[in-house]
């Protein structure tokens, strides 16, 4: 079965057995509800171990989670740092309206130009406010990074793992 990583726990918050999650998900609202189950991924253990969300809440640009049979501090410091996952049966086909993906999908495809010029691979997207911007690594040249804008990103074809671009003046210094 296939995982995909939505958050990173980076700390606990409280003696109550709440973390603090850095939410990389494109679906935050979906991925961290109350019945959910995640999986977290520590640097010790190579078994990912299951975790049902039983309180969701922010604070400060995190996402702080409790989970299911955890009620202390001491419960959950073993999951400090641990990466959080969901399976791919949590994937719905209705999460997407057109033009949309998962960010598994466009990260690792490769980039062109208009005129079909390689420009590099993404490697990350970010996700700092209004739109997307996605992190090109390039050969020889510092990252290119592209806003997910219709102006810039032409056409993302996954059957060919191809993003075809138009990079405006000035992006590319």
């Amino acid at each position: 079965m296939k995982y995909y990583t939505i958050g990173k726990i980076v700390n606990t918050q409280g003696i109550k057995g709440e973390v603090r999650v850095i939410s990389i998900t494109d679906f935050p609202e979906k991925r961290f509800k109350t019945g959910n189950t995640v999986y977290a991924k520590t640097q010790k253990k190579t078994e990912l171990i299951p975790l049902i969300i039983d309180g969701v809440r922010r604070h400060k640009g995190f996402v702080l989670l409790h989970f299911q049979d955890y009620s202390s501090i001491n419960d959950v410091l073993f999951l400090k740092p641990a990466d959080l996952l969901i399976d791919e049966t949590a994937l719905s086909a209705d999460d997407l309206k057109p033009g949309e993906y998962y960010y598994h999908q466009i990260i690792g495809l490769t980039v062109v130009d208009v005129t079909g010029q390689l420009i590099g691979t993404v490697k990350e997207i970010l996700s700092p406010g209004a739109n997307d911007v996605w992190v090109v690594k390039r050969a020889g040249k510092n990252d290119l990074l592209l806003p997910k804008i219709d102006s810039v990103i032409k056409r993302v074809d996954l059957d060919q793992q191809q993003i075809t671009v138009d990079v405006p003046e000035g992006l590319d210094e």
